[in-house]
């Protein structure tokens, strides 16, 4: 098997192995970068899950305190319910966008908390407190201006100038990223790190929808507050940082590692292969009979053997590949007669008795076409068999001779075959294998409308090129890729099978030929490649 010219060398490939094994702590680093927007996003998406608890209890101690009386809160619109009743919130927060500064400090409000308000967030505070004792998060109820009326601090202070609020206010879910100001000096990896020192805001709207009429369905919703939560995801640079020593001591084993790895396999492998190919090529040139035991014959059998699989694996892909598309195509074309007959019988059995003679005679003809299709399909499928099967024998021909006794045979079809000067000389293939190849190609120029076909012949080393040309139709651009494929042909309605171009490949190919089809200005142009008998 040739080998290709340009090939990479086996240190160059273990370099970029080294190269690859260094560069892995790299991608460890922007491994933590992504894990690390992971926890923001399962940061938001746990505030929003409170938040969205905290809302449906607020709206439902605002139901118990404003019984029998107009909705409460501010009405935001008047809108159709929507078709699908629920309504996720996907987490949006990513440590690609700019992290926003802190949090603005509380202010004092221009207008106090309603009565209501206060009720609602006197009967929230205990429920709040006990929630950030488990979820470790900053918890806030702002009524309808923005007005903290529950949480551990700033009560009665404001948030309405806070972006985040602002929008919550307005009826949409809001979130954000700010810079936490922290007591604790930050690790020295913060600058790989934008996970560090950061803070989770969301700003879920507190939303009452109300039913008005059934025909046409209205529905009004209200603002009855905002909650506003905040928490810092979990940093990993911290437990990185923490375990810094043993992480530094890891990486020079690793480090050593594979500097030992490379020197063991470029002086395990390296050598032996450059001893193995100085040996194949003594064998190729004829300067030594055989292989010499390697000194160190560790790789020289796995070599051998990955070779070996190697070769026989691609025999048996390309086998198998054949056989699924032979199958393919052969199950299409005994599928399209096979319902064409039953399809006629079906009818002849339910009809036979009221059906006009005329019709009767014509679904028989096509019965009997299409029997004398798969007749003639069964043949050249036997053909063809017998073609992959053939066992090359020791038979010798001469071209002349064989294009003689198609000669008569053609011409009387209208088929005038031109063969002058051609080389007497002994080719390696078998009389009838040759003039079943020459005939099938004979074949399809007559059915493609020649009336001459000029055969020129040359020797060329070991074989001898034979050039067949006609003056019919020829092949056209769309065709030329698909004549060697099994089953394609142009005539299908006049019994043509597709088979005639593979049973002569399969011949050529068993006595060391080719065929090939050739460029030319009318008609079509064949060029064979024939083994010439030593």
């Amino acid at each position: 098997m040739p080998l290709p010219r340009r090939l990479f060398r086996l240190r160059s490939i273990l370099l970029l192995v080294m190269f690859t094994v260094l560069a892995l702590p790299l991608g460890g680093l922007y491994f933590f970068r992504i894990y690390e927007n992971e926890l923001v996003q399962q940061t938001e998406r746990e505030l929003i899950a409170q938040a969205a608890v905290l809302s449906a209890s607020v709206r439902q101690l605002v139901r118990n305190l404003h019984k029998d009386k107009p909705a409460y809160g501010v009405l935001l619109a008047t809108l159709p319910p929507p078709v699908y009743p629920y309504e996720p919130i996907v987490p949006t927060l990513s440590l690609i966008n700019p992290i926003q500064p802190p949090r603005p400090d509380a202010q004092f409000p221009s207008l106090a908390a309603d009565d209501l308000a206060r009720k609602v967030g006197e009967l929230m505070q205990p429920v709040m407190r006990d929630t950030q004792h488990f979820m470790l998060s900053g918890l806030r109820l702002l009524d309808v201006n923005g007005v903290v009326i529950a949480g551990r601090e700033e009560v009665g202070l404001t948030f309405a100038s806070v972006p985040e609020v602002q929008q919550a206010l307005q009826g949409q879910y809001a979130s954000a990223i700010r810079q936490r100001l922290s007591d604790e000096p930050p690790p020295p990896l913060y600058s790989m790190s934008r996970g560090t020192n950061i803070r989770v805001f969301v700003a879920f709207p507190i939303i009452e929808t109300v039913q008005l009429t059934n025909t046409p369905p209205l529905e009004q919703r209200y603002l009855q507050g905002v909650v506003y939560l905040s928490r810092t995801p979990n940093n990993i640079l911290k437990h990185l940082f923490a375990a810094k020593g043993t992480v530094v001591i890891v990486s020079l084993c690793l480090l050593l590692l594979v500097v030992l790895l490379v020197m063991l396999v470029s002086a395990s492998i390296a050598r032996p292969i450059r001893e193995l190919i100085r040996q194949t090529e003594r064998v190729k040139q004829g300067e030594q009979k055989q292989l010499e035991p390697l000194k160190n014959p560790v790789t020289y059998e796995i070599a051998q053997l990955s070779a070996s699989f190697a070769e026989m694996s691609q025999a048996l892909t390309e086998r198998s590949d054949y056989i699924q598309r032979f199958a393919t195509h052969v199950s299409h074309e005994f599928k399209t007669p096979l319902t064409s007959m039953q399809g006629a019988l079906e009818l002849l059995q339910d009809h036979a008795d009221t059906m006009p003679a005329a019709d009767q005679q014509r679904f028989v003809s096509n019965l009997l076409a299409d029997t004398q299709r798969l007749k003639q399909l069964v043949n050249r499928l036997l053909e063809l068999a017998r073609a992959d099967a053939l066992e090359p024998s020791r038979q010798q021909c001469v071209l002349a001779k064989v294009i003689t006794s198609l000669h008569n045979r053609f011409q009387e079809r209208g088929l005038r075959v031109h063969a002058e000067n051609l080389p007497d000389m002994p080719l390696a293939i078998a009389p009838d294998a040759l003039e079943m190849v020459l005939s099938n190609l004979l074949e399809n120029s007559l059915q493609h409308g020649a009336t001459d076909l000029a055969i020129y012949a040359q020797r060329q080393g070991s074989v001898l090129t034979v050039n067949l040309q006609d003056n019919g139709s020829g092949i056209s651009p769309a065709n030329r890729n698909k004549i060697f494929t099994p089953f394609f042909t142009t005539r299908r309605n006049s019994g043509g099978t597709g088979l005639g171009l593979q049973i002569s490949l399969s011949l050529l190919k068993a006595y060391n030929g080719e065929m090939a089809l050739a460029d030319c200005t009318q008609g079509a142009l064949f060029v064979l490649t024939l083994p010439v008998a030593i």
